[in-house]
């Protein structure tokens, strides 16, 4: 065991009835703000696409292939960034990845032809891969089971609210300065936050001299002596094999591609079907864009917490995240017929703004799974199931713009939908949140 991994002890006394501090709440607006940027710098192409596509005389299966290169990339990176987010420490990753791929976000400007703009977001997407693999492996260590999917759904709360804020914030940009200074002023927000970030966040509660013995016993659980058990582990061996032969393990991993298939339309083809399909205005379809993230956002903050709710009522860890990831996808997918066959552009919207707002009800449950499952290994966990996902978000904009190419905008929605009800399917049958893919014991739902 190494030396830096001691048993943490309270007296009994000091823990009854004292104030609990709160700095597990500040990490997790740190975090949460990291997200946000995240998807800033990977969504603000979609609003500047039409215009480098005009400049470059791109065709649609070109654009498609950039939005596409972010997410293979994003998708090989995953399981090395879990890794080193479980080796290292969730500090010194995030120290070096945001920093890199601000640069290669301001890099984006640089373009000069369909080469090295497929190399640049594909450079991109290998610097963003670690961050949400990194993040879990930090919120494993800061939060107790009862309060992750809470967690889970705050931080992809921020991410679509970034995806909200981006579309209007783009335009306003692009309008005065052109598409490049998008990515220039998006870059510097990478570069403040990683600043912040090093002189405030400790990997581990027991590191911060602000949290309290009270916080620390409600994070870690508290023993039968008084005390809190012993921190996790922050360097750990990954047991690969167990992992990657773990049927839970890619039960998780495929329903959460079938999330990110259909998820990624959003911050792909989204601003370009509203521009070209439903005739709607660059200034419009600034603003129309981000309904569907609004709900998007509601139902990140409504699934963690109706997750969490469940398991304190029940004690039951299947029950609490099937019943929120499983009917979430299958109403998404259901409301997706109307929203591509309609002939009205508001009822298109107003059916698209309902199916996010279901689908990310999952996001809560999916990103909690991992760490109920993957103990120390938590961060490499949720880098294979996000490497999954991203495989399912890569593929998503080439078969959008390859039907949109034979003449289909509907199409597209039958594909997503029938995706999405497979997502659930899986959820209901497949998967069990309480058997480790770690180890072959099963887990305690209450730790």
């Amino acid at each position: 065991m190494p030396a830096d991994v001691t048993a943490a002890s309270s007296p009994a006394g000091t823990l009854a009835g004292a104030k609990r501090s709160h700095v597990r709440w500040y990490v997790l607006l740190l975090i949460s703000l990291m997200y946000m940027i995240t998807y800033m710098d990977r969504s603000n192409i979609s609003i500047a696409a039409p215009a480098i596509a005009k400049e470059f005389s791109f065709s649609k299966t070109e654009i498609a292939l950039f939005f596409s290169a972010f997410a293979w990339a994003y998708a090989a990176g995953q399981v090395p960034g879990g890794w080193l987010a479980d080796f290292f420490g969730p500090k010194r990753v995030l120290l070096a990845i945001v920093p890199f791929w601000s640069l290669m976000t301001a890099a984006t400007a640089w373009g000069a032809g369909a080469v090295s703009f497929f190399a640049i977001r594909f450079a991109f997407g290998l610097g963003e891969a670690g961050a949400f693999p990194t993040a879990s492996r930090a919120m494993q260590l800061w939060f107790p089971k009862s309060e992750r999917g809470f967690v889970q759904g705050m931080t992809h709360c921020f991410s679509r609210l970034a995806v909200v804020i981006t579309p209007p914030l783009a335009v306003i940009i692009m309008n005065a300065w052109g598409w490049r200074w998008i990515f220039y002023i998006f870059a510097l927000l990478g570069v403040v936050w990683s600043l912040v970030f090093f002189f405030f966040y400790r990997n581990r509660p027991e590191d911060e001299a602000r949290v309290n013995a009270e916080e620390l016993a409600h994070i870690r659980g508290t023993l039968q002596n008084g005390g809190t058990s012993a921190p996790t582990l922050l360097r750990s061996e990954v047991p690969w094999r167990t992992i990657f032969t773990s049927a839970n393990m890619w039960f998780i991993a495929a329903a959460y591609g079938c999330f990110f298939y259909g998820s990624y339309f959003y911050v792909s083809w989204f601003p370009t079907y509203l521009l070209e399909f439903r005739h709607l205005s660059l200034n419009s379809v600034g603003y129309l864009a981000s309904l569907p993230l609004i709900s998007a956002m509601i139902g990140d903050l409504a699934g963690g917490l109706l997750t969490d709710q469940v398991l304190r009522k029940t004690g039951n860890l299947r029950l609490a995240r099937r019943v929120v990831a499983a009917p979430g996808l299958l109403l998404a997918a259901v409301l997706l017929i109307p929203a591509g066959t309609t002939d009205s552009a508001i009822v298109a919207i107003f059916c698209l703004t309902a199916s996010n707002f279901f689908l990310e009800l999952v996001l809560g449950p999916a990103w909690a799974v991992p760490m109920d499952v993957g103990g120390t290994s938590s961060g490499t966990v949720t880098a294979v199931m996000n490497m999954v996902g991203a495989i399912g978000a890569s593929i998503s904009p080439l078969v959008f713009g390859l039907l949109v190419e034979r003449g289909s905008w509907v199409a597209p929605f039958y594909v997503t939908a029938t995706v999405l009800a497979s997502g659930s399917l899986i959820w209901i049958f497949l998967i069990d949140p309480e058997k480790s893919v770690v180890e072959s014991a099963r887990l305690d739902p209450a730790r």
